[in-house]
């Protein structure tokens, strides 16, 4: 039995079982099951690899993205350049190659859902955690200009006191990076002046339980043009079947 997970601290919101369940089933593998580990730490993945011997790839979400890269044998040249992963390739060896297909699935996304952003689109960026890395990484290659929002002042970027209604004026493009707003919170929503957007504001929320936010339905209430993560979701989690299951 081949076996594959999600680790992260909790996972009641995820759609990643049932995804990847479904995609076993129509490709007939019998022999591939997926499961959900909480874990209290990052620090418990040693003891889950000896307790799972079987395990050949994971799933890496919040808040574990950067606390795992310590723990591993190696991380690929990308992820290195991110500075968090998301998937982990557990070779036959035993070694521990860490990977960001989280870049992958929203630079794509965000392509489809915002075909003309770039240069003269500037975003913003809500979070400064380990999907806010691949984010900027995406953002970066995409040759978008972006600013970071978090909630402790003297930080590298803005912080939400600071996103008035002309600092949103200039960002046409916002990306909630954070899980605000993530079931069962899903009154939540970061704290913005949704009054300032209007219909040529562009909100990708990488969230995608609930499939509408609070973030989302604010912006849409506001005119403008609004996505959930759901897309990247599925395209990252494309790539992450590629690297655990390599051409032979």
């Amino acid at each position: 039995m081949r076996e594959f997970a999600l680790i992260g601290r909790s996972l009641s919101h995820s759609f990643s079982q049932t995804y990847f369940t479904q995609k076993f089933r129509d490709l007939g593998l019998a022999d591939c099951r997926y499961n959900l580990h909480e874990l209290p730490t990052a620090a418990e993945l040693p003891a889950l690899l000896r307790a799972n011997p079987g395990l050949r790839g994971l799933n890496v979400t919040v808040p574990y993205k950067q606390d795992v890269l310590p723990l591993l044998d190696e991380v690929v040249p990308a992820a290195a350049r991110i500075g968090a992963v998301n998937v982990i390739d557990v070779r036959p060896d035993g070694r521990l190659v860490g990977h960001n297909t989280d870049y992958i699935g929203f630079r794509e996304s965000l392509r489809r859902f915002f075909p003309g952003a770039g240069p003269h689109t500037p975003a913003l960026v809500l979070g400064m955690g380990g999907a806010a890395k691949a984010v900027e990484a995406a953002l970066h290659d995409l040759g978008i200009p972006y600013q970071l929002v978090g909630r402790r002042p003297g930080g590298p970027g803005l912080t939400y006191a600071d996103l008035t209604p002309a600092v949103l004026a200039a960002h046409p493009l916002l990306i909630n990076a954070t899980p605000v707003g993530t079931f069962p919170h899903v009154d939540e929503a970061p704290d913005l002046p949704y009054g300032a957007l209007g219909p040529g504001h562009y909100l990708y929320d990488l969230v995608y339980n609930p499939s509408e936010t609070a973030f989302m339905a604010r912006g849409r209430a506001a005119g403008a043009q609004v996505k959930n993560g759901y897309e990247m979701l599925c395209l990252q989690a494309e790539a992450a079947w590629d690297i655990w299951n390599p051409p032979a």
